[in-house]
């Protein structure tokens, strides 16, 4: 691995999981925010499984799940973040496992769920790592075992949160939509253009999925003489 890529990868680590590091920043305290509108927004159904994602890359959706799935562990809640970006997985590099063996080892029935989840270092979240990337990722995501994988890890955690690929890159994230409770579409002040949120909803609406919010990510806001900024990329 060359120096510069290193040097990348543990910057990504770094910045990524600020509920953990500083659990008392005004990010951090957005973050809990965010854990309280989904909790809110449970009332009539518990929203067990929950996808992150956005419309392009580089806008905070992995940052977004990363920091979600330790603000909801932080209630003593036992969570599982799993790498559905079969793609471009991160999760593993942010959570500082191995990615051997991962999603697609068990929808290719190399593995089980059980053996393959990984205990992070920060209590009450696992983390299930995308695996070997593979050549036909959205058939993987659109199998039958996809969807049997969901039913079992629901019922082993509080929570299941999902990374996925942007969802106007591939189709990945639309076929994923519809197996879970909930979907959270997140967007990056000054750099999501209107016409791809616009285009990111109705990919959604058209895949029958449950949009329960969309978080603002890299918004400057002013607070008296201070500026607080609200992402974490």
């Amino acid at each position: 691995m060359s120096r510069k890529l290193k040097k990348s990868i543990g910057d990504l680590t770094q910045r990524s999981l600020i509920t953990h590091r500083n659990p008392k920043s005004p990010i951090a305290e957005q973050y809990r925010t965010i854990r309280t509108n989904i909790q809110f927004s449970s009332i009539d159904k518990e929203l067990k499984t929950l996808m992150i994602t956005s419309s392009g890359p580089g806008e905070g959706k992995s940052t977004t799940v990363a920091n979600l799935a330790v603000v909801l562990a932080q209630q003593e809640k036992r969570v599982l973040l799993i790498d559905t970006d079969l793609r471009k997985p991160t999760v593993h590099y942010t959570f500082k496992v191995s990615n051997i063996y991962g999603v697609t080892s068990i929808l290719t029935r190399q593995t089980t769920l059980r053996e393959t989840i990984v205990s992070s270092k920060i209590p009450n979240v696992d983390v299930l790592p995308s695996g070997p990337i593979p050549p036909n990722p959205s058939e993987l995501i659109n199998s039958k075992s996809m969807n049997d994988l969901i039913e079992e890890a629901s019922r082993m955690y509080d929570y299941v949160l999902f990374d996925t690929p942007p969802l106007i890159a591939v189709t990945d994230g639309q076929l994923l939509a519809h197996h879970v409770d909930g979907v959270i579409l997140v967007v990056s002040s000054g750099k999501t253009e209107i016409e791809s949120a616009t285009k990111a909803k109705e990919l959604l609406e058209n895949a029958n999925a449950k949009i329960i919010g969309a978080v603002l990510n890299e918004k400057a806001a002013r607070k008296e003489k201070y500026y607080y900024y609200y992402g974490s990329n």
